[in-house]
């Protein structure tokens, strides 16, 4: 996916994730996206992809389960 210039990646990649789960891609409970694979789908670095991670989180999106991953909090 390209993403534009004009806007930081990491922002960029947190508004799609995040309209994928407000969307129900990404249904409460199911497991999202690691950072390896946003860096495969959107070419983003490492560091921009824990970005991506930290921002959902604080935006009370998802969860993070040492060991196991992601998901998508329960409202």
């Amino acid at each position: 996916m390209e993403l534009s210039p004009n806007r930081p990646k990491w922002r960029q990649v947190a508004d799609i994730v995040s309209e994928r789960i407000r969307a129900g891609v990404y249904p409460p409970g199911t497991r999202v996206p690691s950072v390896i694979q946003l860096q495969a789908e959107f070419g983003i670095a490492t560091a921009t992809g824990q970005k991506v991670m930290r921002a959902l989180r604080e935006e009370g999106l998802i969860e993070t389960v040492s060991g196991m991953g992601s998901f998508v909090v329960e409202k």
